[in-house]
């Protein structure tokens, strides 16, 4: 069964005055697809708050890490910044394939996306939106590439 972690990125979360929606949707979604959910964490926003959480979380790990929050324009939404000071090697299409999803209603808000998606050690890390919708929407359109990319990433498929 392959593994998965959520991250939520939250200061109302983190503090507790507000619900954690989208990671619970997250960890709903994952289970459904088959994944064993290792770690569900919460952790404010801002650069160094999302790069300690994704250290540890991806330290000797091997599987996906999805997050959920911070990707906008908001002056606290700093997820992407704090996951390119961690990821290793980016992976643009997988980021562009959210954005791509988020603009099928035609209002073009996904062009407002900055996520980021890309790999550390074993671990692939990808950014979702914070709305529960958006996370699940994002989740599912980059689900079909993953366990290709954690088999590449362990070794698998040598070229």
């Amino acid at each position: 069964m392959p593994l998965a972690k959520v991250l939520t990125v939250s200061d109302g979360v983190d503090a507790g005055v507000r619900d954690d929606r989208s990671g619970r949707a997250l960890v709903a979604r994952l289970n459904d697809a088959g994944y064993e959910i290792a770690e569900h964490r919460v952790s404010a926003d801002g650069v160094d708050a999302v790069a300690d959480a994704l250290r540890s979380m991806t330290e000797g790990f091997a599987g996906l890490v999805v997050t959920t929050g911070g990707t906008g324009f908001g002056p606290r939404d700093l997820t992407p910044e704090g996951t390119r000071a961690v990821i290793e090697r980016e992976a643009p299409g997988m980021a562009e394939a959210i954005r791509r999803v988020s603009d099928a209603d035609h209002r073009g808000f996904g062009m407002l996306s900055r996520a980021v998606c890309g790999t550390r050690g074993l671990a692939l890390i990808c950014n979702t939106p914070g709305s529960s919708s958006g996370a699940v929407e994002a989740l599912d359109v980059i689900l079909p590439a993953v366990a290709h990319a954690l088999d590449l990433l362990a070794g698998g498929h040598p070229h």
